[in-house]
């Protein structure tokens, strides 16, 4: 147990301290609207679905390998992409909206 005497100088050093550390506040977003579109196509590609649509949209660039339009063959991907997209969109927005509400929740701060 530590008691400590109610002098005023507590208050200031907590004050000094408290620049120090983080806020306590949640953060639950994966995304920012400058790291959107790079970190979603990271996460995109790194499955392998995915990565079989890049290489044969790829593969269709090359006249001599083209078997369908080059159109048709990006179709899927960019649909694929496309939807996900949105939904990761909708989800990091629909947590960025609850972190907001939880992180502006009035407390009760109990002295003695």
């Amino acid at each position: 147990r530590i008691v400590l005497p109610d002098n005023g100088r507590q208050w200031k050093d907590w004050k000094q301290a408290s620049t120090v550390y983080s806020r306590n506040r949640i953060q639950t977003t994966k995304y920012t609207w400058f790291t959107f579109l790079p970190r979603n196509l990271l996460r995109q590609f790194h499955r392998l679905g995915n990565l079989y649509f890049f290489f044969m949209v790829v593969l269709n660039w090359f006249p001599q390998v083209e078997v369908f339009h080059r159109e048709i063959t990006m179709l899927p991907l960019v649909m694929v992409l496309l939807f996900s997209m949105i939904k990761d969109a909708l989800e990091d927005y629909r947590k960025y909206q609850y972190d907001k509400t939880i992180n502006f929740t009035k407390t009760r701060v109990y002295d003695k």
